[in-house]
């Protein structure tokens, strides 16, 4: 008898979650396509869009009917150039342009430097509440992910104190940082990125800091880094990751950039270009136009916009009816946890749910963020400007009173 052929399966490494903000951003357009007007505060994309200046490159570009070919798999020269002088306006660090990488996103970025900095069974920690897609893409290639419970007490950050316990169980690979925080919004200030680089550096551990929000930030007047602290400014040994799609409001262009440590130049040139072979082409010539200076006060100017929805936020956080927050220095995220709406609704899943559907709100729950504790919080992205958000904390406030 002859035995029935094993039928093929999708591969262990894909079962990881998905990233649940898409699945309520499919929501939100069926209920928008249904005639139902449907306040948006669930994905972390800034309503303005792309500077002016780099949506006319783009104009210019496609009018001209220049053929667009592959361009080198970490860029075009003049955009590494570009970022590599940004480095030095905002952070006064020099950066030579061959250790920049121009990725597809900072997600393909994240790829990237985790598949050239870490091999399957490696320990790599992370922030618990953090973003999703560490977690997912290093379940995907086989690391061992340490998520790091970073509460209230610590901001929402690591600490050396909490590495050394994370380490209790194993050596770890590498760090994932991310300074300002998502969903949290906090920020590591200059002697803790610096306490957390020497840890790093003494431990034999990679450092991976996420810089995507830079820019977008909350700062008391006389701060010494109001854009945030840059990794490189301490050790040029860490991996930046930075992006267009927060402060340039880029975020459907698909197009980041990273800083790379010597050893993992050739590495990544070699993966990326069989991974995606190149960054997009077009996106990669029109955003030489992002670093112009007419483009940094219009970047600067929707920032002061983020800052004016923060404090409307901030100013109205009890009509919301939730529980305490995180301390938004950065980003545009207000994480909350849910208090007394617990009681009513039992998970922040059914909460954020409900509220959709009867209220035409969408947020995002928790447990993206946090896979053990963020049952009971969510996450609200002010990106889409105070009239959304106003008009969110009206139908917010009638929702809970019902």
């Amino acid at each position: 008898m002859t035995e029935t052929p094993r039928r093929p399966a999708p591969s262990r490494r894909s079962q990881v979650a998905p990233f649940e903000v898409m699945d309520v951003l499919d929501r939100v357009a069926v209920l928008r396509a249904a005639g139902r007007d449907v306040v948006s505060l669930c994905a972390g994309e800034p309503s303005g869009g792309a500077p002016t200046l780099v949506s006319e490159a783009a104009a210019r570009l496609h009018a001209s009917g220049r053929a667009l070919t592959y361009t080198s798999a970490l860029g075009i020269h003049e955009l590494r150039a570009e970022i590599a002088a940004h480095y030095s306006r905002w952070y006064a660090v020099d950066v030579d342009p061959a250790r920049v990488a121009v990725t597809t996103g900072s997600s393909g970025g994240f790829v990237l430097a985790f598949l050239a900095a870490f091999d399957p069974g490696d320990r790599v920690a992370l922030a618990r509440p953090g973003y999703p897609a560490y977690r997912n893409i290093l379940t995907a290639l086989g690391c061992e992910v340490v998520e790091i419970d970073c509460g209230a007490g610590t901001r929402f950050q690591p600490t050396p104190a909490l590495l050394d316990a994370a380490s209790a169980d194993g050596p770890l690979a590498g760090l994932i940082v991310a300074s300002p925080a998502n969903p949290t919004g906090t920020m590591v200030d200059r002697a803790e990125l610096t306490a957390l680089a020497q840890w790093c550096r003494a431990n034999g551990v990679r450092l991976v800091s996420d810089e995507i929000y830079h820019g977008v930030t909350y700062p008391e007047p006389g701060a010494l880094d109001p854009r945030g602290v840059c990794a490189w400014e301490i050790d040029d040994t860490a991996i930046v990751i930075s992006s267009f799609s927060k402060y340039w409001g880029m975020t459907g262009w698909r197009l980041g950039w990273m800083l790379l440590p010597d050893d993992l130049v050739r590495p990544v040139d070699a993966l990326a270009g069989n991974v995606a072979l190149c960054p997009p082409a077009p996106a990669q010539y029109a955003a030489v136009s992002a670093f112009a200076p007419e483009s940094y006060r219009e970047c600067d100017d929707a920032v002061a916009e983020f800052a004016r929805t923060r404090k409307l936020l901030l100013d109205n956080g009890s009509r919301l009816g939730w529980g305490e927050s995180a301390p938004p220095d950065g980003a545009f995220y207000y994480w909350a946890d849910l208090g007394a709406q617990l009681e009513r609704w039992g998970t922040s899943g059914a909460y954020a749910r409900a509220l959709l559907e009867d209220a035409a709100v969408a947020i995002t729950p928790g447990g993206d963020f946090d896979d053990r504790s963020g049952g009971h919080s969510v996450r609200l992205s002010f990106a889409a400007g105070s009239t959304a958000v106003a008009e969110a904390i009206e139908r917010i406030e009638a929702f809970n009173a019902r």
